[in-house]
């Protein structure tokens, strides 16, 4: 079809030069040069679908910069220099106009329309903004933590972001698919919090296959930060200079510290990996490991802390019951 259309165009191309150069007495030769134009047209179409639209609209204003800056710094010139001022007018443009266009186009790539037209209007840079990753809307623990209002201001999602959670939604995996609605349910909670906004962006980086790589172009285009608890993108992003916010790391800052000496109480609900140890959790997650607490499996006990061990999984709290540790400081003082 395509192939098709594009024979149409370099014909019509050709039967207007036909009849253009009829006028002049050279039906051939316009014909002909109706023709190149033609493929002309062709070659540069392809050459645009390969590039970006905001490629494209950075390449003009940095040509544009350059142009402008050239005839800028050949006005003291003109003066000074008499013979050959066309050759070096001609050389300064072409040097400042090609680099105005390689600099603008490369800034360009991240550029779209919908951006271009906030940054006319002027909210082309929003503050606090932060882009949601696929992986912290399923999780779910960003809405309980804007609705503290420890959170605030524009959380964008992008289009590709709802794609991929929408495509998780519809998996024949059944763990998969509630984990997808479950994301979509956080997001309709969040668009109904009075203290934040949700906005859903169409900005989408069509030569850039990853997701993870899209989100930290987005970022670094709209200057936004990115939540997530992705251990990966969050190293990715900071390599590239976009500050992310992890929840995992904002949990793991705000569990209760406990020193060797306090009391805390627990429910032991299994017995540990060492012989007549029990295991309790609090509420957080933290594993607590009870000395002798195997016979109490099943009660609510008060133990007392004696060490805490930082592991890659998490950390380990190393608990006795109330009564053996008060018998063994007795001891020690006897």
């Amino acid at each position: 079809m395509f192939l098709v259309l594009r024979a149409a165009v370099v014909l019509v191309f050709a039967i207007s030069g036909y009849y253009v150069g009829l006028g002049y007495g050279l039906p051939v030769q316009g014909s002909l040069i109706g023709f190149v134009f033609g493929i002309l047209a062709i070659v540069v179409e392809q050459v645009f679908k390969r590039v970006s639209l905001g490629s494209i609209i950075g390449g003009v204003i940095g040509l544009s910069i350059g142009l402008l800056s050239a005839n800028l710094l050949l006005l003291p010139l003109r003066s000074v220099v008499s013979e050959g001022f066309q050759i070096v007018s001609f050389l300064i443009s072409a040097l400042l106009g090609y680099s105005g266009l390689l600099l603008g186009a490369r800034k360009g790539e991240n550029m779209s329309v919908s951006t271009l037209v906030r940054a006319i209007r002027g909210h082309g840079m929003e503050e606090n903004q932060k882009l949601l990753d696929t992986s912290v809307i399923i999780d779910g623990r960003i809405a309980d933590v804007c609705e503290t209002g420890f959170l605030e201001g524009v959380f964008i999602v992008p289009q590709f972001i709802l794609q991929e959670l929408q495509h998780i939604a519809d998996s024949p995996d059944s763990l998969k698919r509630a984990r997808g609605r479950r994301g979509l349910d956080i997001l309709h909670r969040m668009q109904k919090m009075a203290q934040i906004t949700v906005k859903i962006v169409e900005e989408d980086f069509p030569k850039i296959k990853e997701v993870d790589s899209k989100l930290v172009a987005l970022a670094k285009a709209l200057n936004a930060k990115i939540v997530t608890n992705d251990f990966n993108l969050n190293k990715v992003a900071e390599l590239q200079g976009v500050s992310v916010l992890n929840i995992n790391e904002l949990a793991n800052a705000i569990k209760p510290v406990v020193m060797p000496g306090e009391t805390i109480r627990v429910f032991i609900i299994k017995e540990g990996k060492e012989y007549n140890q029990g295991v309790a959790y609090l509420e957080d997650g933290t594993m607590v490991v009870v000395d002798n607490g195997r016979k109490l499996i099943g009660k609510n006990i008060d133990v007392t802390v004696t060490s805490v061990l930082q592991t890659t999984a998490g950390r380990m709290i190393f608990t006795k019951t109330k009564e053996d540790y008060e018998r063994e400081e007795l001891r020690a003082v006897k």
